[in-house]
């Protein structure tokens, strides 16, 4: 996703959304390298990374090749904005969980806020710019972390049933 917006500043030579994807390309590498140091499974991390790594390229491959670059911007920015509304609305199977077993144990209060702040910053940032891949893409994560809310006021957690220890 970060490499994606990075891209997509880059052709739109936005430096706000250049600087902060590419901060955020930085620190999800990282964290994929220490998770990859301290993986038990480092074969089966490595193929995924390496995997991943190649859709990346693919991906470069398509917009750089493929695609003319009088629409480049378009299809870029439509390609993120997919990318965006998939990612905010990811935890939906995690909001039937919390419904249907009336707690939100499954879900994290400070992440909740965290994606409230940032998807509504980057919608403010949209509108700021009339741009509409940036606007529009972040609305769903407001929706989303409303809706998280939401649910954290209807089944509280000190509600929640405490686990009971298994026997040792």
């Amino acid at each position: 996703s970060n490499l994606s917006w990075l891209g997509y500043g880059c052709l739109k030579g936005d430096g706000t959304v250049v600087t902060v994807n590419a901060i955020g390309a930085a620190l999800q590498t990282l964290y994929i390298l220490v998770y990859l140091y301290y993986s038990p499974a480092k074969r089966l991390v490595l193929v995924q990374v390496l995997l991943l790594l190649a859709v990346v390229v693919t991906g470069y491959g398509y917009f750089t090749v493929l695609v003319d670059s009088g629409t480049r911007l378009t299809h870029l920015g439509l390609f993120c904005s997919v990318f965006t509304i998939s990612m905010y609305l990811s935890p939906l199977a995690d909001l039937a969980k919390v419904v249907r077993s009336k707690s939100t144990r499954c879900l994290s209060f400070p992440l909740t806020v965290t994606t409230l702040v940032a998807s509504s910053s980057w919608t403010l940032y949209g509108l700021q710019l009339h741009d509409l891949y940036i606007t529009v893409p972040n609305v769903p994560g407001i929706i989303t972390s409303l809706v998280r809310f939401w649910l954290f006021q209807r089944y509280r957690p000190e509600l929640d049933k405490p686990y009971s220890p298994l026997p040792a």
